[in-house]
């Protein structure tokens, strides 16, 4: 069976997912417990933000080499509502 990550919480006395999965009886299982966090969905995306942000994975779009597009390439975008 190849890896797969689900999502489970623990009810006081045991792991329990929270979504159905046909899980063979003494499957080998790798179980990580993530801390508890206060962080809203917000703040979890402003952390990802800042993450990307800070990171130099699109660092080469900072390259003149890139910049193979003007304002006359194409039409403005104008949303309908």
């Amino acid at each position: 069976m190849p890896p797969v990550a689900l999502q489970a919480h623990f009810d006081g006395e045991r792991i329990v997912l929270d979504e159905p999965f046909d899980l063979p009886p003494h499957a080998p299982l790798l179980v990580m417990v993530l801390p508890a966090s206060a962080e809203t969905d917000t703040d979890s995306d402003q952390a990802w933000l800042r993450s990307a942000a800070g990171s130099d994975a699109f660092a080469f779009l900072a390259d003149p080499a890139e910049e193979i597009y003007t304002v006359e390439d194409g039409e403005p975008f104008r949303d309908a509502a």
